[in-house]
């Protein structure tokens, strides 16, 4: 096995030292015993899998990232522990990637420069643990997240094209060390399976736009209207959630529906609160310590009214946009209490946009009663019912009766023979294809889907005609024009076809110039 031309000694020094553990000079006869065999080519094919493994991996932990603050509120409800768990998650993602990266390109340095592929002990030993950490993590992903590999499924609608792209290039720069191997080993049938897999993974990356679809690849004039803005909980990225200060930020991103969820105290009031407990948005343990446990709703209003619904937006930071409010969003951000449905129907009036929320806990004893009582305070409130849109399931015939004009939100999808037509639905944005969006849109079916908080899920969903988002950056969908990309199917069938042809070039020469 000739040496390349152009490899010193220094260089294979190197590459052999992080890889083998060996410090050898390039000279033939320093590294005699030293070829390659085939249970290091069998550790070679190893590593690239790990490499692609936690690539995918990687892929998947950039994509849950839209999702990943429900992930840190149920820790939070289980453990009553804050930390920005998407750290945790791309931290040891990002070491796992680079260090499989690292020695995949070290691997491939070192056939380029004739030396052997000695993969030292203590990498085997850490590649193995790699594998088992990253399928212990799609394990548990696939077990306590099941709805995510819906949300990996859509991305491919963002991601497809590029990652086409990306895998075509990435496989024709593997021409060059490759043809550096056959050329070089003895062995006829090794050289005859490397080509022929080689052949086969390149004539499917060739033939893969073919099974590419994405509602994004469509004519520019084709594209439908920007859909409309709703503020998960007001903007939580700019205040505390479900407060006055959060819906008026929400006004300020132009949103034209304010999304809460309600409770009712035990002396019948109405007032902003998602969690059945107290402890993740108030001070009430510092306040009543040994009431902490309890439901929200076994709170009266004037215990309610004691707690500070603000100051631990500032100490836990759920968001990063929290450390560059200014400092008089902060005061104003420690000064929030809870607000009454009353104070919140106030402020939407006001300011003109609609309100939508659920009513909490759907399993309480006394449930009809919290649907009567809020019921009146959107009466008496003088709010045009029509911007109140009324999304808890229990009692809906009632209120149907009690106030016509309110617009009833359907968590599920129409059944084929409604009675009567529904004309809004609210569901997670797993549960609606691209296809069924466009048909609810033909049959002027108002669909808004929750929560999006990417720019790629937006462009997504944009392009697929959807009414409506509910999304916690409402600061940042607000500053999308267009998509993120928008490609005629003429351009991207021109753009396959070009990658696919220059790709075949590169590959002839690398195999004709190594030889």
């Amino acid at each position: 096995m000739a040496d390349p031309p152009g490899c010193c000694s220094t260089c294979a020094t190197c590459l052999l030292c992080p890889y083998s553990c060996q410090w050898i000079t390039a000279k033939k006869e320093k590294r005699k015993g030293l070829r390659t065999t085939k249970y290091d080519c069998s550790w070679f094919l190893f590593l690239f899998c790990v490499f692609l493994f936690t690539l995918v991996w990687l892929y998947f932990a950039i994509i849950i990232l839209n999702d990943f603050h429900n992930f840190s509120e149920f820790i939070f409800r289980q453990r009553k522990l804050w930390l920005d768990w998407s750290l945790v998650l791309l931290i040891p993602t990002a070491v796992l990637v680079s260090y499989s990266s690292v020695l995949l390109v070290l691997a491939l340095c070192l056939q380029l420069c004739g030396q052997p592929l000695k993969l030292h002990w203590v990498h085997k030993i850490l590649l193995i643990l790699t594998v088992l950490v990253v399928a212990a993590a799609f394990t548990g992903l696939g077990i306590k997240w099941a709805e995510e590999w819906k949300s990996a499924h859509i991305s491919l609608q963002a991601t497809g094209p590029f990652l086409h792209l990306g895998a075509v290039g990435g496989m024709t720069l593997l021409a060059w060390p490759l043809a550096s191997f056959i050329y070089r080993t003895r062995s006829t049938g090794l050289r005859v399976f490397l080509l022929l897999v080689y052949c086969a993974a390149m004539l499917a990356l060739y033939l893969a736009p073919l099974g590419i679809t994405s509602p994004c690849i469509m004519e520019e004039n084709q594209l439908p209207p920007k859909p409309a803005l709703v503020g998960h909980r007001g903007a939580p990225m700019l205040a505390p959630e479900n407060t006055l200060m959060s819906l008026h930020k929400a006004v300020d991103c132009d949103v034209q529906v304010f999304e809460t969820d309600v409770m009712v105290s035990a002396d019948g009031v109405p007032f902003l609160m998602h969690d059945e407990e107290l402890t993740r948005t108030t001070n009430v343990q510092a306040v009543f310590p040994e009431r902490a446990a309890l439901n929200s709703t076994a709170f009266n209003w004037t215990d309610l009214q004691r707690l500070d619904a603000g100051s631990w937006f500032l100490e836990r930071r759920p968001f990063p946009t929290v450390q560059s409010l200014s400092p008089g969003d902060r005061k104003e951000a420690a000064e929030q209490r809870i607000p009454s449905l009353e104070q919140a129907l106030e402020a939407a009036k006001q300011s003109n946009i609609s309100i939508m929320f659920d009513l909490r806990p759907e399993n309480h004893s006394d449930y009809q009663n919290f649907v009567n009582v809020t019921l009146g305070v959107i009466l008496q409130s003088g709010i045009p019912l029509q911007q109140v849109l009324w999304l808890p399931d229990g009692f809906r015939e009632d209120v149907k009766q009690q106030a016509p004009g309110v617009q009833h939100v359907y968590g599920r999808k129409r059944f084929e023979n409604e009675k009567e037509p529904v004309l809004h639905v609210n569901l997670p944005y797993q549960d609606m294809s691209s296809e069924e969006i466009r048909h609810y849109r033909q049959d002027n079916i108002s669909v808004n889907l929750y929560v999006v908080n990417q720019p790629w899920l937006f462009s997504v969903l944009w392009c697929s005609g959807v009414s409506s988002v509910t999304t916690n950056a409402c600061q940042v969908l607000k500053e999308m024009k267009h998509p993120i990309w928008l490609l005629p199917n003429s351009t991207y069938f021109m753009i396959w076809i070009v990658v696919d042809c220059f790709s075949f070039l590169i590959i002839i020469w690398a195999f004709v110039l190594m030889k």
